[in-house]
């Protein structure tokens, strides 16, 4: 069971480093005005979203599924894990939301301008802190 946990961090980590770094591509890309810079930026999100991100996603959610089966009845009573499944969900979302956006920007009709990849790009901060909370301190018992 703790080689599935630890697996499980590492890709949970892989992928909020992706959620952290896409969006700050983005800050970037959105105030870029040069051909050769939009095509590396197009070039980076590409290989950050479908090489590491969404990999990562996958396989976080493999081994988080995992750690669920060794007492599945007890997490899904519990208040804690509820509202992490939650979190998780809306990071699912904002995951598809950052893929929107990378078409978007592929097809160069990006729509939004720098600042708001700025406080978009916070999002998932927030999610992190609460999600850790909630499974290490527990702090709503079943």
């Amino acid at each position: 069971m703790l080689w599935v946990k630890a697996w499980h961090l590492i890709f949970m980590v892989s992928w909020f480093a992706g959620l952290f770094y896409l969006p700050r591509l983005y800050v970037y890309h959105a105030m870029s005005d040069d051909k050769p810079s939009i095509e590396r930026f197009k070039v980076m999100e590409r290989k950050l979203f479908y090489g590491i991100m969404t990999p990562a996603m996958i396989a976080t959610f493999i081994f988080g599924i995992w750690l669920l089966t060794y007492n599945w009845d007890f997490y899904w009573s519990q208040t804690w894990f509820q509202i992490k499944a939650a979190l998780l969900v809306l990071l699912v979302i904002y995951h598809g939301i950052c893929w929107k956006q990378l078409i978007a920007f592929r097809d160069d009709k990006n729509p939004h301008g720098h600042v708001y990849f700025r406080f978009f790009n916070e999002l998932p901060v927030f999610a992190l802190i609460f999600i850790v909370i909630l499974a290490i301190v527990r702090p709503f018992p079943g």
